[in-house]
């Protein structure tokens, strides 16, 4: 069964922020590459979503229903429902997910 795969605003907005750092810190040529790997992870999840595991911050607190995969540090964190893929966040694995989760929540959406 071929999934459908949903990268949602937030999750556009992750990879963007990495392509930005990426290629601040180093150069555009390496933050393109990741950004194709990243992006290679992403639609590999239309074949086998179940790979992923649960978050382990997440199943401490009983939210089961995601699951997340790792590229290098990063971290695709994505909800299987039917056959939809919905791609939630793309976060660096070396910051805390609590952290990252609650600016998420207090950021303000775009006008």
């Amino acid at each position: 069964m071929k999934f459908q795969i949903h990268v949602v605003r937030d999750a556009e907005e992750d990879l963007f922020e990495i392509w930005r750092y990426v290629a601040i810190a180093g150069s555009p040529e390496n933050a393109s590459g990741l950004i194709e790997q990243l992006e290679e992870a992403v639609t590999k999840l239309e074949r086998m979503p179940e790979r992923g595991h649960v978050p382990p911050e997440l199943k401490r607190i009983n939210v089961c229903d995601y699951r997340e995969i790792h590229l290098k540090v990063y971290r695709i964190i994505y909800q299987i429902i039917g056959s939809d893929v919905f791609v939630h966040c793309i976060l660096d694995g070396r910051r805390d997910l609590k952290d990252l989760l609650h600016e998420r929540l207090l950021r303000t959406p775009a006008a």
